[in-house]
Parts: structure tokens; C-alpha cells; sequence
């Protein structure tokens, strides 16, 4: 009688019966070669950007600026055209600095530079290399608050608290500037931030506290 059970596979899996390395085989072991190259060439990208970063370029429009903001030095790449706003925002994350009418009306995105008060909405980031960059978070924390925000919080200077710190920027730079002791002073002096829940009569008597106590 025949014979009917079938021939044994003399090949293995991957080359099959004939010996010859199979299609199936072949794709995968090609996409496994280009995921292990692709995955090394990158690896070796990072170290050595990490390594040194001046070797790779910054991208089309982006410029490497250092910044000193609250005595830190900061090594950023920003689009050329960012604001100190945005670039404090949303590349050093300190968002104590508020953003309110991004055309320096508001006063909510004052700032310190070197010494001075700024709406740092209106300043162009790579123009203050080096500067020294102060903002709220720079001021004082709730273990040890400044004078002016001590005297916020006793005198509520604040309502929703959306210009406070800008409110408090301004007043920390007063103190050390020329302004007569009048109320009417310091409302002149203070006039270039706007507080829209209308809290006015606190913060005055809160940064006349703060001046007594200077």
C-alpha cells in the first residue's frame, strides 16, 4: 500500500523546506536592523547634545540666550521674537509673573530689571542678556514674605489675586523710588497697575504700611 504520510519538513522556521531564508523572515529581520540602527543613531544624537550643546543648532528662528533671573543663570533657546513674559512663562515655568493684556496696560507682568520696574510684556527676551531678572518668585516665599507681601496679606491688598504679584513688583521698586507720602503719592506712582475686582484702597494702605516699616 502507498505511503500516505506526509514528507517531514527537513527545513527549520525560518528557512522552510527549500533551505532558502523565507520572505516573512526576511521583512522582519530588515525592520528589526532599521529599528536598531534608527535607535542607536539617536542615542548617540542625545549623548551628544548632552554631552556638549553647543553642537547642535539651535532650530530656523531660535536663539541661544543666557539669562540671569532670581541670581540664577539660565542657558535657554527662545524664538528670537519672545517677549521676557513668555519666555520666563513658558521656558522657565515661573508663572508668579502674570499674563494679563500683553500690551503693558495692566501692569500684571511686572518684573525687576536691575533694580527697576519693567512690564516685562514689552521686553524683548534677548535684548536682557545678563540683566539681572527679578520676579514675584524672587521676592520672598511663605516661609519668609517680603515686607510688601506681609503687608498685603494684613492689609488684604488682594482679591482674586490675578495682579498681585505685578501690584507687589511695583510696590517692592517704590519703596526705593522718589514719591511723596501722601496717599495720592502712592496711588500716582502706582497708577500703571490696574486692579479690575477694584481693591485700590487696601493696596495703598498695604504699601504705606511697608513704607512705614522700611
Amino acid at each position: 500500500m502507498p505511503d500516505h504520510e506526509s514528507k517531514p519538513n527537513t527545513g527549520n522556521d525560518e528557512t522552510g523546506a527549500t533551505g532558502k531564508l523565507t520572505r516573512r523572515v526576511f521583512i522582519s529581520r530588515l525592520g528589526t536592523s532599521g529599528l536598531v540602527a534608527s535607535s542607536m543613531s539617536l542615542t548617540t544624537a542625545f549623548e551628544t547634545a548632552a554631552a556638549d550643546p553647543a553642537v547642535t543648532a539651535p532650530p530656523e528662528g531660535f536663539v541661544r540666550v543666557n539669562l540671569k533671573v532670581n541670581g540664577a543663570k539660565h542657558a535657554v533657546q527662545i524664538d528670537s521674537r519672545s517677549t521676557l513674559l513668555d519666555t520666563l512663562r513658558e521656558t522657565l515655568h515661573l508663572t508668579g509673573t502674570k499674563k494679563g493684556c500683553d500690551h503693558g496696560q495692566c501692569g500684571a507682568c511686572t518684573i525687576h530689571l536691575n533694580g527697576q520696574r519693567v512690564k516685562s510684556c514689552l521686553c524683548l527676551a534677548i535684548a536682557h542678556e545678563d540683566d539681572e531678572i527679578t520676579t514675584i518668585e524672587g521676592i520672598g516665599d511663605p516661609e519668609h514674605l517680603h515686607p510688601v507681601q506681609a503687608a498685603f496679606v494684613a492689609c488684604d491688598g488682594y482679591q482674586c489675586g490675578y495682579c498681585t504679584s505685578g501690584q507687589i513688583m511695583s510696590a517692592v521698586a517704590l519703596i526705593q523710588e522718589p514719591c511723596g507720602p501722601a496717599d495720592a503719592d502712592v496711588k500716582e506712582a502706582m497708577s500703571g497697575n490696574i486692579c479690575r475686582c477694584g481693591a485700590y484702597p487696601n493696596i495703598v494702605t498695604a504699601i504705606q504700611q511697608a513704607r512705614r516699616s522700611a
